[in-house]
């Protein structure tokens, strides 16, 4: 038999404002207790298993990737980054367009800037 090594858990953070605010951690709230649930699995999985590809992360460039999670009656998004050996989870949001929408990558690229920046 052989024995797998076990995977390294990736820690996961959340972007945070000059405020304090942490707008990722706000929208998780925001979904009912069993959209948050799936969309935990699905960060959890990627922690656990990085680096994945297609169907639950999709490198959308520039360093950029989502989280794709199926919900009940919506799509979820979590787009993020790798920054110092963790998961940076930027921005959040219900997908309501076949194409990720370009304000909420580029917002995500703006916050991945502030990150890099410290």
């Amino acid at each position: 038999m052989f024995e797998s090594s076990p995977r390294k858990i990736i820690s996961v953070d959340f972007y945070r404002l000059s405020s304090g605010r942490e707008p990722v951690r706000e929208w998780l709230k925001s979904l009912k207790k069993s959209e948050r649930k799936v969309v935990g699995e699905d960060l959890k999985m990627v922690q656990g298993g990085w680096p994945l590809g297609m169907p639950l992360v999709r490198n959308l460039g520039k360093g950029l990737w989502e989280v794709r999670s199926t919900l009940p009656n919506v799509i979820a998004r979590v787009l993020f980054i790798m920054h110092q050996e963790q998961i940076v989870l930027l921005h959040g949001f219900i997908k309501k367009t076949q194409k990720t929408p370009l304000q909420d990558i580029e917002l995500a690229l703006k916050r991945a800037k502030e990150v890099k920046q410290g």
